[in-house]
């Protein structure tokens, strides 16, 4: 069986001129345009495919990457907005459409959006929704602290950064623990610090067990901020500069500051820290 809004691994049944023609294990039929057919493709050549229905609502293939696929979550750009609803860029030749039934708010060119994509039954096109939480599991949620997630960015609010988690759950890091720039869309590693009664999940960017690190480089980082950038600290000042600057020990400044250098939060300078 095809799937629409998924990868396929299918097989060359014949060239034509539109392209090739691709067949399942059931010998469904898709067309390969032209312009994705590999060169040198040829009868019974094996291909992943992305399949989805184009302009004209016929299932066709690419060999195009999607930034999102069918049952995922991802925080596309508005592209254009009609009076059906928003369109939004998945990295495919056809916009992903949004209807405004689907619109938390209404929706804007250039806006980013996190969205559920999800197979109309009736029209058979992918489609998304911006009403994520009815599709996300807040019930008998398997994490456990600590744990390694996958996270996608979404919407800052006034307490941080809501995320998407293992694309099932939705998760926060706090303000105050953010020390990088989190663009909307943006994939990346975080871990677990901790599953609340509510559903609610806490994350953080860093992987917790380290307390007492994470908070003295929380306040160099805090620091940094507040003088433009920059502290005349370095790994070779006194104790004393360190303790009246900070009200941190040598040691534990030292630690904090490898953690900020590897994360390439900041450049050691001979005489400074200069805040990347």
């Amino acid at each position: 069986m095809i799937e629409i809004g998924k990868y396929n691994t299918l097989t060359i049944a014949r060239i034509v001129p539109p392209g090739a023609i691709l067949i399942d294990n059931e010998e469904n039929e898709v067309l390969l345009p032209n312009k994705y057919v590999p060169e040198g493709a040829k009868d019974e050549d094996v291909l992943d495919v992305f399949v989805y229905t184009d302009s004209e609502d016929r299932i066709v293939a690419t060999t195009l990457t999607p930034k999102v696929m069918r049952n995922e979550f991802a925080c596309l750009e508005v592209k254009d907005v009609n009076n059906i609803g928003a369109f939004m860029d998945m990295g495919l030749e056809k916009d992903l459409l949004v209807p405004f039934s689907e619109q938390q708010k209404n929706m804007r060119p250039g806006q980013w959006h996190m969205v559920y994509v999800y197979l109309d039954q009736i029209t058979k096109r992918l489609a998304g929704s911006a009403k994520v939480h009815y599709y996300i599991e807040s019930e008998n949620i398997e994490l456990e602290s600590n744990e390694e997630v996958d996270l996608i960015i979404g919407e800052t609010t006034t307490l941080g950064t809501s995320v998407i988690v293992n694309n099932k759950y939705q998760g926060l890091v706090y303000e105050n623990e953010v020390f990088q720039e989190l663009l909307k869309g943006a994939k990346m590693k975080g871990f677990v610090k901790e599953v609340r009664e509510d559903g609610k999940i806490d994350i953080s960017l860093r992987k917790t067990g380290l307390e007492q690190l994470e908070d003295g480089a929380a306040k160099i980082i805090e620091r940094l901020k507040l003088n433009n950038g920059t502290l005349a600290l370095h790994d070779k000042s006194a104790p004393e500069e360190i303790q009246m600057m900070l009200q941190m020990s040598k040691k534990n400044f030292k630690r904090s500051l490898g953690i900020l250098y590897k994360q390439k939060l900041v450049v050691l300078k001979d005489d400074a820290i200069q805040l990347i």
